[in-house]
């Protein structure tokens, strides 16, 4: 598995808006997914370690950003016939899994992933109500072990964004597998 990095998204870039599908078909328009102060978005997957280990962590701060009437999604852009465990089928394994109470969303035309610029899973967006990207980094600084954390720099910027201020300082990229990317 290649290990990348989320490549630079200038901060203001405005959301590209899609329409995609939950494991269940039930088709998903990302502008209706917002709340009132804005949409945290997670490109991840079910195989990836990367994103395995941060599972539980991306679905608490779900959680948390709700309190502060920020909506989340994910989207999986690794509908691969290589990767049989990031299908959706699987995916609703997941769901169960992790008590995922957002929207977990099929990209399987890549297009989503590839109008955002993602690289990695998980690849961490940030948009506030305008749909503005006012974050896009990692979710904390050791994805490996949760004990180890010393800096939650996603819940810093959920924190800052709610509070009405500027997310400050460098925005760390995320880091992990690369897209499994479908030869066109």
């Amino acid at each position: 598995m290649a290990l990348l990095e989320s490549i630079l998204v200038p901060l203001g870039t405005k959301m590209t808006d899609f329409e995609l599908k939950n494991p269940d078909g039930q088709i998903i328009k990302g502008s209706e997914q917002f709340g009132d102060r804005g949409l945290l978005i997670a490109f991840t997957c079910n195989h990836c370690p990367y994103a395995i280990a941060v599972w539980s962590r991306l679905v608490r701060l779900a959680q948390y950003a709700k309190g502060m009437r920020i909506n989340s999604i994910a989207i999986n852009p690794n509908i691969h016939p290589d990767f049989p465990e990031d299908s959706p089928e699987n995916m609703k394994l997941i769901i169960k899994e992790h008590g995922i109470d957002f929207p977990y969303l099929v990209d399987e035309t890549q297009e989503v992933a590839k109008s955002f610029r993602a690289q990695c899973t998980p690849d961490i967006y940030l948009f506030n109500k305008d749909k503005e990207l006012v974050y896009h980094g990692r979710i904390d600084d050791n994805w490996k072990d949760e004990s180890k954390v010393t800096r939650e720099e996603l819940k810093e910027a959920l924190n800052n964004h709610a509070a009405g201020l500027a997310v400050e300082g460098k925005q760390m990229p995320s880091m992990g597998c690369s897209i499994k990317w479908n030869a066109s």
